[in-house]
């Protein structure tokens, strides 16, 4: 007979001191609200010191700590040292700079709660909304499918899971990937996205199964190569399945030729996916939006509003054109899940749609952020970083010790400082130093790449907070640290 747990020894995780609980939450918003509004006053980034890194080493806490000391632990060990991507001279990877209503809603969310498998309940509608919303923004059907989940990488996983089970020949989910009678073959150009092998390899095709076609001066795909892979593939037993077009490429932003390629899947009975995480949002930007004319045709289609709708991360999303084949490339329905009539169970199951049952409630930094701002005002930032990068390579071009390495076509410019005839490996040592000097002095954080097979630093411009004062700093920064390293190392 099981035996009743006594009253006295019952333990909750609330709080016995609610008004203090209260007086620390408003501190904290204060506090938050002081590190967003004086981030420009704060450098970039900053390395922790030996006596922050060994708070990292203490041992795991058996025993309770007073709230209001642990809150006070964070503020000095963390706060002081982020990565630095809501500063306005964050350039580096390409991610959003986030928003005061954006990190809210986070809390917002958590104060709610709800697992975002699904369910009756107000988050799941609004997570349906904010696709619906998505969907708009990206002119898909209304009666296409969609899903939030943590990135791109899941969102280009959830499009390239649904293309293969779409083009296998065989019920996948039944028989598995053995049982395909031709192997298949996906494309996409030479400067696609790592996290597409990853994909391929995680779906059992392998990375040989992921066809590079080679890329343009500009680095476009060449849609002509593309052709001629197919037929070849064709004609050796393959079957060619899906093409990967990118919408904006992570080290130029070259946008791939998508009515091109939508027209060429539709002739060749092949899947069209659209990895438009860096610049599928630019559809929205009223002076751009034609840069990416033809991915609504996409079969399915991965973006992020982490990055250009600044939201706080992770928000990434995948659609799909066709929502029952989305839907049965994922829908498991154990007795445990079954959707009921009425009460909690009475609605479809998010879950069906992608690889978690426990999902968090992305939608509403997402919902309130459009709210606050509305889509129009979106679209203006998208084109005011776009001509940021135009005005950066601009001030590349006038400088003669800069050389741009690449066309500068969405909000990324590729450039490196060339103080005069230096061999490759020399340059790539020289502008390294440079953009690790940038950030260690908290200047500026900028990433670096291989452009057609030459160092390049580069500027990836998805930041709300930036000005042209702020490239203007870069310039005369990366001149003034090129001639220093220069001087004392060639």
């Amino acid at each position: 007979m099981d035996r009743a747990v006594p009253k006295s020894i019952e333990e909750t995780l609330d709080p016995e001191d609610w008004a203090g609980v209260r007086d620390l939450a408003h501190r904290a918003i204060d506090d938050a609200i002081a590190h967003i509004r004086d981030v420009r006053e704060r450098p970039v980034w900053q390395d922790l010191p030996p006596g922050v890194r060994a708070a990292y080493e203490r041992p795991l806490p058996m025993a309770p700590q007073a709230l209001g000391e642990v809150y006070e632990e964070q503020q000095k060990v963390l706060m002081p040292f982020p990565m630095g991507n809501i500063h306005p001279r964050f350039w580096m990877w390409y991610m959003g700079s986030g928003s005061f209503s954006g990190a809210l809603a986070e809390f917002l969310s958590a104060i709610d709660g709800s697992n975002l498998g699904g369910g009756n309940n107000a988050a799941a509608y609004m997570d349906n909304q904010v696709v619906a919303w998505l969907k708009q923004m990206m002119g898909f059907p209304a009666e296409s499918s969609g899903t939030l989940v943590s990135g791109g990488s899941m969102a280009n996983i959830i499009g390239l899971t649904a293309a293969r089970n779409a083009k296998a020949g065989v019920d996948l989910r039944a028989e598995g990937v053995a049982a395909m009678p031709k192997p298949l073959r996906f494309y996409g150009s030479d400067q696609i996205h790592s996290c597409h092998q990853k994909a391929v390899e995680l779906l059992g095709l392998g990375n040989k199964a992921l066809r590079r076609v080679p890329s343009l001066p500009d680095f476009r795909m060449d849609v002509t190569a593309l052709k001629e892979m197919i037929a070849k593939d064709r004609a050796a037993g393959l079957r060619p399945a899906a093409v990967i077009a990118t919408a904006g490429t992570v080290n130029t932003g070259a946008i791939d030729d998508l009515p091109a390629i939508a027209a060429l899947c539709r002739a060749e009975d092949m899947w069209f996916h659209v990895d438009g995480c860096i610049g599928a949002l630019i559809a929205i930007a009223p002076e751009n939006g034609h840069l990416v004319a033809g991915l609504e045709q996409a079969d399915s289609m991965a973006l992020d509003p982490h990055k250009w709708l600044h939201v706080p991360f992770e928000a990434g999303c995948a659609l799909v054109r066709d929502a029952s084949l989305h839907r049965d490339t994922f829908a498991v329905h154990p007795e445990y899940l079954e959707e009921k009539p009425r009460g909690i169970a009475a609605n479809e199951y998010l879950h069906d749609y992608n690889l978690q049952t426990s999902r968090a409630f992305r939608a509403l930094k997402v919902w309130m952020t459009l709210k606050e701002h509305g889509v129009e005002k979106f679209g203006r930032l998208i084109d005011q970083n776009i001509a940021q990068a135009q005005t950066l390579a601009r001030m590349v071009d006038a400088t003669p010790e800069l050389k741009l390495m690449a066309p500068t076509t969405i909000n990324i410019t590729c450039f490196r400082y060339e103080p005069g005839p230096l061999s490759e490996e020399d340059l790539r040592a020289l502008n390294t130093e440079i953009m690790l000097r940038l950030q260690e002095a908290g200047i500026a954080a900028i990433s670096d790449t291989t452009v057609a097979g030459r160092h390049s630093l580069r500027v990836a411009i998805c930041n709300h907070r930036t000005r042209t004062d702020d490239l203007e700093i870069l310039v005369r920064e990366v001149l003034r640290i090129g001639t220093e390293v220069a001087a004392g190392a060639f």
